[in-house]
C-alpha cells in the first residue's frame, strides 16, 4: 500500500464519521415527511390499478354485449341441425369472437349453457384445442342459476391458473334479450371470461417494487399508524391493499437516505483530498517517483535505475535500490539462460523450444503462411552408447547439435528467411522449426543436407561411428493447427522413415493420418467391446506324424460392426499398449475351456487345447487363479490345457514371471513357447526355458525347411528334445516342409497344408473326413516321412 493511500485510509474514517453523523440527523427530521408522500404516491398507485380494472370489467361486458348484438350468437342458438350448428356456425361464432378481440394475444373465453347448465358452446382462446369452461366459472354458473340475479360479474383469482373477470349474463333463446325472473328456468345463460391483462401486469409492478403481494379482501383493511399501506375499492365487495413489509424501505425514503449518505461522501472526500495534496506534495512525490521507476524496471519498460539526486532518506533508498536491481539483473540472465537452454549441447532444451515455437504457429495459423518442424531421432544412438561409452555419446550429440545448427542457419542466411529454431527435446531427439514459403525446396534441401552428415557414419574426432537419422518432417497449418499436433504428425511421420529403413526423410502424410485414425478407433471400439457379441474363436488343428489331431490352438477372431474383420496382428498390440487385453483374455480362456469337451468329442479325451494370452497378463497372479477357477468351472484336467507364450516374451522372464509361470506348471498346466526361433533366442536360452513345448516359428521353418539346413534343423530339434520338450513345426504349407520337418525329427505339425483355423461346426466336418482317410490309410504308416498322398486321398493326413 503506497503512503498516499496509508494516509487516505487513515485520515477518512474519521471525516466520513462526522459528516455521516450529521446526515443521519437531517434524516430523523425529514423521515416522517419523506414517510407521507410514499404513502400517498403509493394510495395514487393503487387508484391508477383500480380504474385499470374497472376498465377491463366494462370491457367485458361490452365484450359480452357486442357480441349478443351480432347474428353469430342468434343463429347458432336457433339452428336445430346440430353437426351444422357445431361445425360451421360454432366456427362463425368463433371468428366472430375473435374479430371483437383488440389483442388476439389475449386471453378470452366464451360460453353457452342451457337451461340444465349443460355446456352448448364453449370457446377459449388458448392453445389447447380441447379445452373445457373450467371449474370456477362452471360452479359461477350454477350460483348465478340458483340466485335471482340475472347478471352478474366476478373476479376469481384464488386457485386460477390465470386470474379471470368473468361476466354472466341470461338470456331469453328467442328474444335474444333478457328474460323476465319467471322464465329464468328456460334462459340461456352465457358467459364471457377475460384475462385482465393490464390490470396484472401493474399488480406484478407493484409487487416487483414493494416485494409483497397484493391482497383482495372484502372489507377494507385500516392502514396501522407509522407503516406503510393502502387500501382501494375494485368493486362493491372486492378490496386491494398492498402493505409493504417494514424491511423494505420507501422509495422517498431511500433516495433520502441516498443524497445524504452521497452528500457525506462527497464532502469527506473533498476535505480529505485536500489534506492528502499537503502530504503528496511533500512527503509521497518523492517516494511515488522512486516506485514508478521499480514499476518500470519490473515490466520491462525500463532497463535501469537512474538515481534521483534527492537528499535524504530517500536519495539513499534510491541508490540502494539500484544496486539491488543491477545485481538481481545479472543472476536472473544466468538463470534464465540455464532454463532455456540444454545444458549438453548448449542449444535450446524442450521448455525453450515449446515457448518460442508456439509463438510461431500461433502466428503463421492467425496471419497466414507456412512453417515446417523437423523431427530429428539419431538411429542406433543407444548402440553406440552402449559399446563407446557416455563420454563419447555425450561428444557425440555436441557434435550433431553442433553441425545440424550450422548447416541450417547456412541454408536459412542463403535464403533469407527468418531463424530456424532449434531445440533438443531428449536424449537423440532433436526438432528444427523452419518458417519459409511452401514447396520452395527449403526443407527438402535441409534435409538432404542433414542426413548427408551421416552418409558414412558420423565422424567424431577422426572415428566414425555407425549412426544414422530418421526424419520426420510436418507442416502448419497444412498438417497441424498448433504445436501439440505439429509435433505429434512429426513424431509420427519421423517413425515412418524408421519402418522404411532409416537414415530418410518421411513426409506425414494422409496414410499416416489415417493409420492413427484407425488405431484411435480400434481403440475406442476396444473400450466398448462387448465380447460375447463381436468376438469369436477358431481352432487351428496339431497332428503328430501319424496325421492323429493330438490338440487344437485357440485362435481369437474379430468382427467389429462399424470397421469390419480387424486380425488379431492388429488389433492385440493395441490392446496391449492400452491395457485393455486383460478382458479379452479372460473371454478367451473361459470361451475356449467352455468349448474344450466339443473338441475331445471330436478327437479323443487327450486332446490339448493351446491358449494364448497376453504377455503382459504374466505380471500378475490373477491370471493363474483365473485358470484354475474356469477349469474347475468346466471340470476340465488342467494337463490338457497348454498355456502359450511369445519366445520374444519368454526371453525376457524376471524372477516374479519365471514364478508365475511355475505356479501355472505345478497346478498341471502345460507350458508352451510360441514363435520360437524368431530372431531372439541363444542356446542359453534354450536350455534355461521352463517348457513343455516349443512350437517353431513358420518364419524359421520356411528357411530351414530344405536339403542344405536339414543338420542344422535336426540339431535345433534335438537340442529341445534333450530338454524334454515336444517340437511342433509351424507354417507347414507344403509336402516337401513336412517330410524334411519329420525326417529332422519334429513331434507335431499345424499349418494350412493340414486345416486352417476352423469354427467348431466346420471343424467337426474336418475331423470326421481327417479320420475317414486315416482309418483308410492305417496299412500305410510311412505317409508322413514321405511326404506324399495316397491317390485318390483329398487331404494331407
Amino acid at each position: 500500500m503506497t503512503l498516499g493511500k496509508r494516509a487516505f485510509f487513515l485520515i477518512f474514517p474519521v471525516v466520513l464519521t462526522g459528516y455521516l453523523l450529521a446526515a443521519l440527523s437531517v434524516y430523523i427530521a425529514q423521515s416522517h415527511s419523506v414517510l407521507a408522500l410514499e404513502r400517498a404516491r403509493l394510495s395514487q398507485q393503487l387508484d391508477h390499478i383500480a380504474a385499470l380494472f374497472r376498465n377491463e370489467v366494462n370491457q367485458s361486458r361490452s365484450f359480452l354485449y357486442s357480441l349478443l348484438e351480432g347474428n353469430a350468437v342468434r343463429l347458432f342458438v336457433s339452428e336445430t341441425d346440430e353437426a351444422y350448428r357445431n361445425n360451421a356456425l360454432g366456427l362463425r361464432l368463433q371468428q366472430s369472437i375473435r374479430s371483437l378481440s383488440d389483442d388476439p394475444e389475449k386471453f378470452i373465453s366464451f360460453a353457452i349453457l342451457n337451461p340444465d347448465l349443460t355446456p352448448g358452446y364453449y370457446f377459449e382462446n388458448s392453445d389447447d384445442p380441447f379445452a373445457e369452461i373450467g371449474k370456477a366459472q362452471f360452479a359461477l354458473a350454477r350460483r348465478l342459476a340458483g340466485g335471482s340475479q340475472l347478471r352478474d360479474w366476478t373476479y376469481l383469482h384464488d386457485g386460477q391458473a390465470r386470474p379471470l373477470i368473468v361476466y354472466s349474463e341470461f338470456i331469453d333463446p328467442v328474444t335474444f334479450s333478457r328474460p323476465l325472473p319467471s322464465a329464468k328456468k328456460g334462459a340461456l345463460q352465457v358467459q364471457v371470461a377475460v384475462e385482465p391483462t393490464q390490470f396484472l401486469g401493474m399488480q406484478r409492478k407493484l409487487q416487483d417494487e414493494y416485494q409483497t403481494a397484493i391482497a383482495f379482501t372484502t372489507t377494507p383493511q385500516q392502514p396501522v399508524p407509522g407503516d406503510l399501506s393502502a387500501s382501494v375499492r375494485l368493486a362493491p365487495s372486492l378490496f386491494a391493499t398492498l402493505a409493504v413489509p417494514p424491511s423494505h424501505d420507501a422509495g422517498q425514503m431511500g433516495r433520502l437516505k441516498l443524497l445524504l449518505s452521497l452528500g457525506a461522501l462527497a464532502m469527506s472526500l473533498v476535505s480529505v483530498g485536500l489534506m492528502i495534496i499537503l502530504i503528496r506534495r511533500f512527503i509521497t512525490n518523492p517516494i511515488s517517483a522512486l516506485d514508478q521507476q521499480v514499476t518500470a524496471v519490473m515490466s520491462g519498460e525500463n532497463d535501469g535505475i537512474t538515481e534521483t539526486g534527492a537528499a535524504g532518506e530517500i536519495g539513499r533508498l534510491t541508490g540502494n535500490i539500484k544496486q539491488l536491481h543491477d545485481q538481481s539483473q545479472r543472476a536472473l540472465h544466468l538463470v534464465q539462460h540455464a532454463s532455456w537452454t540444454d545444458t549438453l549441447t548448449g542449444i535450446s532444451n524442450r521448455g525453450h523450444f515449446n515457448m518460442r515455437a508456439a509463438d510461431v504457429v500461433r502466428k503463421v495459423t492467425a496471419e497466414g503462411g507456412h512453417c515446417s518442424l523437423l523431427f530429428i531421432d539419431i538411429d542406433n544412438f543407444k548402440f553406440v552408447n552402449d559399446k563407446y561409452g557416455h563420454e563419447v555419446g555425450d561428444e557425440l550429440l555436441k557434435m550433431l547439435a553442433l553441425r545440424i545448427e550450422s548447416a541450417a542457419s547456412e541454408i536459412i542466411m542463403r535464403r533469407s528467411l527468418p531463424q530456424v529454431i532449434f531445440a533438443r527435446l531428449s536424449g537423440d531427439e532433436f526438432a528444427v522449426l523452419v518458417q519459409s514459403p511452401s514447396g520452395d525446396g527449403t526443407i527438402r534441401e535441409m534435409c538432404t543436407v542433414i542426413l548427408a552428415l551421416f552418409s558414412d557414419g558420423f565422424e567424431v574426432l577422426g572415428k566414425h561411428y555407425p549412426i544414422t537419422a530418421s526424419i520426420g518432417v510436418a507442416v502448419c497449418p497444412t498438417d497441424a493447427t498448433n504445436l501439440a499436433e505439429l509435433i505429434s504428425n512429426a513424431d509420427a511421420a519421423m517413425y515412418q522413415a524408421k519402418t522404411n529403413g532409416k537414415n530418410r526423410s518421411s513426409r506425414f502424410s494422409r496414410a499416416l493420418q489415417d493409420k492413427r485414425d484407425r488405431i484411435r478407433h480400434i481403440q475406442e471400439e476396444l473400450r466398448l467391446v462387448d465380447p460375447d457379441e463381436e468376438f469369436h474363436l477358431v481352432y487351428m488343428p496339431i497332428v503328430d506324424t501319424r496325421g492323429k489331431v493330438t490338440g487344437c490352438e485357440a485362435l481369437l477372431r474379430w468382427v467389429s460392426p462399424t470397421l469390419g474383420n480387424i486380425t488379431p496382428d492388429e488389433f492385440v498390440p493395441i490392446a496391449e499398449s492400452t491395457g485393455q487385453f486383460t478382458k479379452i483374455d479372460w473371454w478367451v480362456i473361459n470361451r475356449a475351456m467352455s468349448d474344450h469337451q466339443r473338441l475331445k468329442a471330436l478327437f479323443g479325451q487327450e486332446t490339448v487345447l493351446a491358449i494364448n494370452i497376453s504377455s503382459a497378463e504374466l505380471h500378475s497372479k490373477s491370471i493363474g487363479d483365473y485358470f484354475s477357477d474356469c477349469l474347475e468351472r468346466h471340470r476340465l484336467d488342467a494337463r490338457t490345457i497348454e498355456i502359450e507364450l511369445t519366445e520374444t516374451y519368454a526371453v525376457k522372464l524376471g524372477d516374479q514371471l519365471h514364478r508365475n509361470i511355475e505356479a501355472l506348471r505345478e497346478k498341471g498346466f502345460r507350458i508352451s513357447i510360441d514363435d520360437f526361433g524368431a530372431g531372439y533366442t541363444s542356446v542359453q536360452q534354450i536350455i534355461e526355458y521352463t517348457a513343455d513345448t516349443i512350437k517353431l516359428d513358420r518364419a524359421l521353418v520356411e528357411t530351414l525347411a530344405n536339403e542344405e539346413s536339414l543338420p542344422a534343423l535336426k540339431a535345433m530339434i534335438a537340442l529341445c528334445h534333450a530338454q524334454e520338450m515336444s517340437v511342433i513345426g509351424e507354417g507347414v504349407d507344403s509336402y516337401e516342409k513336412l517330410a524334411l520337418l519329420t525326417v529332422a525329427g519334429c513331434d507335431h505339425f499345424q499349418g494350412y497344408l493340414i486345416s486352417k483355423p476352423l469354427a467348431l461346426p466346420d471343424l467337426s466336418i474336418w475331423a470326421l473326413k481327417q479320420a475317414a482317410e486315416i482309418a483308410g490309410r492305417d496299412e500305410d504308416r510311412v505317409f508322413l516321412s514321405s511326404g506324399r498322398r495316397r491317390a485318390g486321398s483329398s487331404s494331407l493326413l
